[in-house]
């Protein structure tokens, strides 16, 4: 759907963001915000764009999600060391994570209750607190 002046709601959307509207910025954008909220690595969504027939280098796609992050658009978790994932639902809300499937889940809202959280040192304030509950298989 485009806007009275010719862009698309994602080309506004990134625009609004502070950031260009490239042509690889808005197929990216597209592949990320059109299947409502998920959480994507980078290489599952260079996987997307090559299967999209978006021709975008994986380094590419790295400077884009910081981009997006950093604009507010996008969440970072990282879960697994390296593995790091891009939230789409920029809201604070924590996270299951089922290791045996390298999957994101969202916990329902209200659902984790935090208590006592530390004094942050002087200068600092507390930007989000992240949970992760890792999940596995039940095994027998």
């Amino acid at each position: 759907m485009t806007t009275e002046s010719g862009e698309s709601r994602v080309e506004q959307r990134v625009r609004q963001a502070g950031l260009r509207p490239t042509r690889q910025r808005v197929a990216l954008a597209e592949l990320l915000f059109a299947k409502g909220n998920r959480h994507l690595s980078a290489e599952e969504l260079h996987e997307e764009a090559q299967l999209a027939g978006v021709a975008v280098s994986l380094a590419t796609v790295y400077n884009s999600l910081h981009q997006f992050t950093e604009a507010g658009l996008l969440r970072i978790l990282a879960v697994e060391g390296a593995r790091t994932y891009f939230d789409t639902n920029t809201s604070d809300h924590h996270h299951f994570f089922v290791e045996d499937e390298n999957l994101l889940l969202d916990i329902d809202s209200g659902a984790v209750s935090l208590v006592d959280l530390p004094e942050p040192p002087e200068g600092m304030e507390i930007a989000n607190v992240d949970v992760i509950v890792r999940l596995r298989r039940k095994r027998g």
